[in-house]
């Protein structure tokens, strides 16, 4: 079996699992976000206005697409959500200043290998970058994990992308996972488990890592897996204070499909408007003029991204033509970014920085686009009317690309104004 299979079979508590089976599963990490306030109210219409929660322990509540509050109604959510915890004894609750929820659970260490971890958001395949069995669900399997502790699931399918060569000037997680969903479509991965390996790894952080299996999902993918090794433990040692078992796949067991992609001559990407699989080289779109040049996310808004934009713009100035907009990914992040002089640096050079969260990520508030306006965006969907209006641009490049964008006004390849290393 694989090291997903295996870990779904513990469990599910079998032996052994195939393809296509559905299993019972108990879930050892169950988040809700603040859009979903629906989770609450179908716990109810499937338990009674009685039921309590199976294990508080095991819930996490996070205020991050919400966060601040714009709207009235927006409050009125979080206000039921706050009642909701206080009644079932819910004591993680990510209040408006932690963060986004991907972010914040590794930054707690509260994600760690062999581990089943269901949050209400599609791109909780980023916690395969710990060994984890990461994946978004909906309102209402939510309200059942939180009566039961439990959630059936589909063992999936699993397909393998080999990594290899020498990583570029320039490039990083953000252009590969770009490259490698632009060749195989948005699609190909549909309610698949992808695995990626290779040497290639052995030169990705782990934050570049949680990009990669972070994307995942905009290929379609049910979850991501990569098999932890000497960086993820290091990270883990660090972080995760509690036990925890590592799954390792047969040496004969078979992939659905095996990609090998060599990235030793991958330029920068970047995923024109308006689907995340419509990818070129940059240097397609070089100079375009942009409005607003945005750096966030669960995708692109940790401290190694908020550092390499704060290389790029240190001792110079965005232009008056240009907005740029930093959102931290997490209180941590934050902090530490202050720590390191990097906020600093980016206000000095015209930045606009806001509270850690998801913002213009997925247009509800602080960053959005009207009309008529073309953006650059570190984040991870750039569909219509994804960072406000249908009639806005989107185009999705890595951290330094959007620095780099920013910097000239225009989408500019980040080649040029990266230090040797």
């Amino acid at each position: 079996m694989h090291a997903i299979e295996k870990l779904l079979a513990a469990k599910a508590g079998k032996a052994i699992v195939h393809t296509g089976e559905i299993i019972n599963c108990k879930v050892d990490l169950a988040g809700i976000n603040d859009l979903y306030l629906q989770t609450t109210r179908s716990f109810f219409e499937m338990g009674g206005l009685d039921s309590r929660v199976h294990d508080p322990d095991k819930v996490v509540m996070f205020f991050d697409h919400y966060a601040p509050c714009a709207t009235i109604g927006q409050a009125e959510n979080h206000k039921q959500f706050r009642d909701f915890c206080r009644k079932q004894n819910i004591s993680h609750l990510m209040d408006i200043n932690e963060g986004v929820c991907h972010q914040i659970l590794a930054d707690r260490g509260m994600v760690y290998p062999g581990e089943i971890v269901v949050v209400t958001d599609s791109h909780t395949t980023t916690h395969g970058a710990f060994g984890a069995f990461g994946t978004g669900v909906g309102a209402t399997d939510l309200a059942i994990i939180l009566l039961t502790g439990k959630l059936w699931f589909m063992v999936p399918e699993i397909f393998k992308i080999n990594l290899i060569g020498h990583l570029p000037k320039g490039v990083y997680a953000k252009d590969i996972i770009l490259h490698i969903i632009g060749d195989v479509g948005a699609d190909f991965g549909v309610y698949k488990a992808v695995e990626f390996a290779g040497p290639v790894l052995q030169k990705l952080s782990i934050s570049e890592r949680m990009c990669l299996c972070n994307m995942s999902t905009e290929m379609g993918c049910k979850t991501s897996y990569i098999q932890p090794d000497k960086i993820t433990m290091d990270y883990l040692e660090r972080h995760v204070a509690g036990p925890y078992k590592i799954y390792h796949t047969d040496p004969d067991f078979h992939y659905a499909c095996e990609l090998t992609y060599d990235v030793s001559d991958l330029k920068p990407q970047i995923a024109a408007p308006a689907s995340v699989d419509n990818v070129y080289d940059l240097s397609r779109y070089e100079g375009v003029p942009i409005n607003q040049a945005y750096l966030g996310s669960c995708t692109g808004g940790r401290l190694p991204d908020i550092a390499i934009a704060a290389s790029i713009l240190q001792g110079k100035h965005i232009p008056a033509s240009t907005r740029m907009i930093v959102v931290p990914a997490s209180k941590k992040v934050l902090q530490d970014a202050i720590a390191a002089g990097y906020i600093q640096t980016l206000i000095e050079a015209g930045v606009t920085l806001t509270a850690p969260g998801c913002a213009a990520c997925l247009g509800i508030h602080q960053g959005l686009l009207t009309a008529g306006e073309t953006c650059i965006s570190s984040t991870n969907r750039n569909f219509p009317g994804r960072m406000g209006h249908k009639d806005a641009q989107i185009y999705l490049a890595s951290p330094a690309s959007v620095a780099s964008s920013a910097l000239n006004g225009c989408i500019t390849s980040p080649e040029p104004y990266l230090k040797e290393e």
